[in-house]
């Protein structure tokens, strides 16, 4: 119970067979929870318990204790009322048995959320698993196929050569640890977090519909690199004999004589990162063990700013080889938001601790691109800055899976674009980048099978994303938005009936697939 209150603000779902994801590496999943969260759960527990002994002792033993011997009939009888049970568990005689969708009565899901039971929904989940059926089918294969083809064979292509003014620019991918575009004030949030990446927006190329694909950096980091639709409720990158199936754009990119490389400051175990990273053949990967152990302060590891120093000694070295892909993944501004210095917004509630910590982060990434224009392969280097998922914070009206929580930022920046002061404004996701970038650099982008050219303008351009049992796409024309346990959609905006074929299409193609890996 204590922990289904605790992630429900987090993951906007009741708790379920999700959370045993993280249960192997418990260091990692505990980084989630503060240092008062912590005591104050383990107390909650302890007083829960105490009482729940003595009312057992004081009421159920004494109850006990005046029982007398009886016939030996009593216990057969006992054991049928206790086998009666299983009518009212499997919610009467109907033919099929009672289930999530019983209780959702509102159109305000946190209602219908409230009123399952929690204990029941978790047991739920362990015990009805796919035996690799596929959950989210709703036509037959090839007529699924074709729904996504007319649509995505007319967003692969796009004139680029004007994006760069060289044809093998550097490039440099930092991965923006869980800032939401409702943080980010060029894109119309609040204008006082990102004070850095406002600026860094009006010197480059912003993208203003930009979408994460899946709420957890586990699924974020396949879809940037691998083009790769995630999962409801499952990560690929967890299960390694399906993840090395996965193309990786360090991989393509080698092909095209990069050097590469890949940052992060924590525990590259965590998800089995590290596993699906070797599969990319990256030359060089860097982690929290390469970091001194007074600089790992925070509970995820290595805090930004000293995380993005380092990146910067190694690219400023003298040996450096180019062309080079660099990849860097931030993580201080992951909860539970500590870190050294200033909280600019404070700490008196979850908000102003995210706030803050975004506004860490956002000073570490504006130092770090000072110093990247002071470098000599500036002038031949293309930097994107982009989040690895969306967030509930900060709180916003409506919907809690509706398309403001996976909005993210996404800015091109460094001295090889050919325009800077540019705003693409197509609706577009993570698991077109890689495409994306791949087609611009020269190389085959096929092989990104789910991807789509990012500037590609057509009106037709859609973003797709996933959560827990549901799915929610979005274009310039509408917005869907699809719940698989009350199997009714939520969000209805616009022209939202062709989004709702192609929604529901892209949901069975991309988890047979997942499924056939």
């Amino acid at each position: 119970m204590l922990t289904d209150i605790s992630l429900y603000k987090f993951w906007g779902v009741r708790i379920d067979v999700t959370v045993l994801n993280y249960i192997n590496t418990p260091k990692a999943m505990l980084a989630s929870v503060s240092t008062l969260q912590l005591i104050g759960g383990l107390f909650a527990w302890v007083l829960l318990s105490v009482v729940a002994i003595y009312c057992f002792n004081k009421v159920l033993n004494k109850a006990l204790n005046k029982l007398n011997k009886r016939h030996f009939l009593e216990a057969p009888i006992f054991l049928l009322l206790i086998g009666s049970l299983i009518i009212p568990m499997r919610g009467g005689f109907a033919n099929i048995p009672i289930n999530q969708s019983n209780v959702y009565f509102s159109k305000n899901m946190f209602a219908n959320h409230a009123a399952v039971n929690f204990i029941w929904n978790f047991a739920n989940t362990i015990t009805h698993k796919t035996d690799g059926k596929n959950p989210y089918v709703h036509y037959k294969k090839d007529i699924a196929k074709n729904i996504i083809n007319k649509t995505k064979n007319q967003l692969l292509t796009a004139n680029t050569d004007s994006i760069l003014n060289t044809k093998k620019p550097n490039v440099i991918l930092l991965i923006w640890e869980s800032l939401s575009a409702k943080a980010v004030g060029a894109l119309g949030g609040e204008p006082e977090v990102t004070v850095n990446l406002n600026k860094l927006a009006k010197e480059g190329i912003l993208f203003t519909n930009f979408y994460g694909n899946g709420d957890r950096t586990d699924k974020g980091v396949p879809a940037i690199l691998s083009g790769y639709y995630p999962q409801p409720t499952k990560s690929i990158m967890k299960i390694p004999y399906k993840a090395r199936k996965l193309p990786i754009l360090t991989k393509e990119i080698k092909k095209l004589g990069y050097n590469t490389s890949f940052y992060y400051g924590g525990d590259s175990n965590f998800g089995n990162m590290i596993t699906y990273l070797r599969n990319g053949q990256i030359d060089k990967i860097v982690d929290g063990t390469e970091f001194d152990k007074e600089n790992w302060n925070s509970k995820w590891g290595a805090h930004d700013h000293i995380f993005l120093d380092r990146f910067m000694k190694d690219l400023s070295s003298p040996i450096i080889k180019e062309p080079f892909f660099e990849v860097a993944l931030t993580l201080t501004s992951h909860e539970p938001y500590e870190f050294p210095g200033e909280y600019k917004f404070g700490k008196s509630s979850v908000e102003n601790l995210y706030r803050s910590a975004q506004a860490y982060t956002d000073k570490a990434i504006g130092k770090f691109i000072d110093e990247a224009k002071k470098q000599p392969w500036w002038d031949n280097t293309l930097i994107i800055i982009l989040s690895d998922h969306g967030h509930p914070l900060p709180k916003h009206k409506g919907y809690f899976n509706s398309p403001k929580r996976f909005q993210i930022p996404m800015v091109w920046l460094g001295g090889a674009l050919n325009k800077t002061g540019v705003t693409v404004d197509n609706f577009s996701a993570q698991s077109d980048l890689a495409y994306t970038l791949t087609d611009i650099l020269g190389g085959d982008p096929k092989q990104f099978q789910f991807g789509k050219n990012i500037f590609n303008d057509s009106e037709n351009q859609y973003a797709h994303y996933v959560f827990n049992k549901g799915f929610g796409i979005v274009s310039k024309n509408g917005t869907f938005v699809y719940d698989y346990v009350s199997k009714k959609p939520v969000i209805q905006e616009g022209n939202y009936q062709p989004l709702d074929s192609l929604g529901r299409a892209i949901s069975q193609d991309a988890y047979q697939d997942f499924l056939d890996k």
